[in-house]
């Protein structure tokens, strides 16, 4: 175990560390950070900016509701770690648990919102069911297509640009090596070790890789011989002009339409559909239709927002599974190669914990929070 954060081979130009981690993202980062505590070197390499992607343009959602049964004790562990999250990264992020509500507008809504809440209970989450009338009059400023509504009171949002930073900032003052603009070009394995190569021609060997990569996630796994299904997807946001008080959580609907929060400064940041984008460019733009669907939904459900004014409109780009699911553990090809990607979207209130789970991997050789479901070897060509 090399207990500095890194060393360096002059004579070979060589990095070597106990880990090298490809992708400066939330979950890239947060494992560095983890692995520092742990006292274990560790490289990121990011082919742009830490925090860049997925995890600084997202809408900064940090939920537990309405995630798959498979994910909640992953959730649960993370809404741990967001709950003491200055004294994890030194700043608060402006995360605050307002409160998710997740709107019904229709009975059929309803039905699935009580279904989930018994499940959600077996996993120690609980919902409140608030019905039609119960839902307006805590919340007064909701029209008159909401059917009813769940409650997660301590769930709530934070400022993904912040979020992304700090975390990427703590890891280095662990003493983590941050690599930025810095793409792999190329990926070795000889046995016992991973030898990587950045653009800027340095080198960097560790005896375990994390494959970070986000929406990149696919290509670096099946260099090393897994088989994974993923696509690149462009979450489309927008945000409005600075509002007097009126959301004071954030908001979801069954379906999906939209999902929306209110922050302190009275912008309300509003995100639905999907942009466009090329991966291979790095390139996305947000869809004008995308957003006009998102803001009708809204204001459907909140009509006092009709007239407010869009002020900025995003994309990013994430990695996509086709069960929605991400990708979380060992690689059933190489040895030392873990795998953390494929969010489909909902991945930054899991990160935290994800950075503690590729920690323990690494350190224990198992984690100690169920991640079966999320396996490569779940998209191994099945042979009949």
């Amino acid at each position: 175990m090399n207990t500095s954060a890194h060393q360096t081979n002059h004579s070979r130009n060589i990095i070597d560390a106990d880990v090298a981690i490809i992708g400066g993202g939330l979950v890239g980062t947060s494992a560095a950070l983890e692995l520092r505590r742990q006292q274990r070197s560790v490289v990121v390499l990011e082919q742009g900016w830490c925090g860049a992607q997925a995890s600084g343009v997202n809408y900064g959602g940090v939920r537990r509701q309405g995630r798959a049964a498979c994910q909640l004790p992953l959730s649960q562990r993370a809404h741990a770690i967001w709950r003491s999250l200055e004294q994890t990264i030194g700043c608060d992020g402006e995360y605050i648990a307002s409160g998710h509500l997740k709107l019904a507008r229709s009975d059929a809504d309803m039905q699935e919102l009580i279904a989930y809440r018994d499940m959600a209970a077996t996993h120690g989450l609980e919902l409140e069911l608030l019905e039609p009338d119960a839902l307006r009059r805590r919340y007064p400023w909701l029209g008159n297509q909401a059917r009813g509504a769940s409650l997660c009171a301590e769930d709530g949002h934070a400022n993904p640009r912040l979020i992304a930073a700090a975390f990427a900032r703590a890891a280095e003052q662990a003493g983590a090596r941050l690599l930025q603009q810095s793409a792999v070009q190329d990926f070795h394995f000889d046995g016992n070790y991973f030898l990587l190569q950045n653009s800027r021609g340095v080198r960097v060997r560790s005896r375990f890789l994390l494959n970070c990569s986000g929406a990149w996630g696919k290509d670096v796994a099946q260099h090393f011989g897994d088989t994974v299904s993923e696509q690149a997807i462009y979450p489309n946001m927008c945000v409005t002009e600075p509002l007097p008080p009126l959301m004071d959580l954030s908001l979801g609907v069954v379906g999906g339409a939209f999902y929306a929060r209110q922050v302190e400064r009275g912008n309300v940041v509003l995100g639905g559909g999907r942009g466009d984008g090329n991966l291979a460019l790095d390139a996305t733009r947000p869809r004008t239709s995308s957003s006009l669907a998102a803001l009708a939904a809204l204001t459907e459900m909140v009509p006092a927002l009709r007239h407010a004014l869009v002020i900025r409109t995003w994309s990013g780009v994430e990695g996509e599974t086709p069960d929605n699911q991400p990708v979380i553990g060992p690689s059933v090809a190489t040895p030392g190669l873990l795998h953390a990607f494929g969010f489909s979207g909902a991945g930054f209130q899991l990160a935290p914990a994800v950075g503690e789970v590729l920690a323990e991997l690494v350190t224990k050789g198992e984690s100690s929070t169920p991640i079966e479901a999320f396996s490569i070897g779940r998209f191994a060509v099945q042979h009949v």
